[in-house]
């Protein structure tokens, strides 16, 4: 081990094994919005194949007219050989919550609320079991 001028040694990793102070905000999120996805799809009892989840960091600085608040998702229909799409705000969803159970349970509402939309039938029939 190489010491420096004040004797002290090289320093290792903060966090070492991976441990999951390690993983990035982002990644969770991620995977929280992958396991609201595979909820609905079990629910329904067949994939959502037609319907792209993407995640944006922050929502366009534009909002439509009728958004009176920042919004935590958008839908976007399929049209000209594009499929449906719902994009989640992860900053927007992630400072409405404090720990992590209840930002599952936000992103949870905010995907099957945007999926209901997207496919036409209430939310409730979507919902947790």
């Amino acid at each position: 081990m190489q010491h420096n001028r004040h004797g002290r040694g090289i320093r290792g990793p903060l966090a070492w094994p991976p441990v999951p102070a390690m993983r990035p905000r982002a990644a969770l999120f991620d995977e929280l919005v992958l396991d609201a996805l595979e909820r609905i799809e079990a629910r329904l009892g067949k994939p959502l194949g037609l319907i792209e989840l993407a995640v944006e960091d922050v929502p366009p600085s534009d909002p439509a007219p009728w958004e009176t608040q920042i919004a935590l998702a958008r839908t976007f229909p399929a049209e000209h050989g594009n499929p449906a799409r719902v994009v989640l705000y992860r900053r927007p969803i992630e400072s409405r919550t404090v720990r992590e159970e209840e930002l599952a349970d936000l992103i949870d509402e905010v995907v099957t609320e945007q999926v209901a939309d997207l496919i036409g039938v209430p939310p409730e029939d979507l919902g947790r079991e």
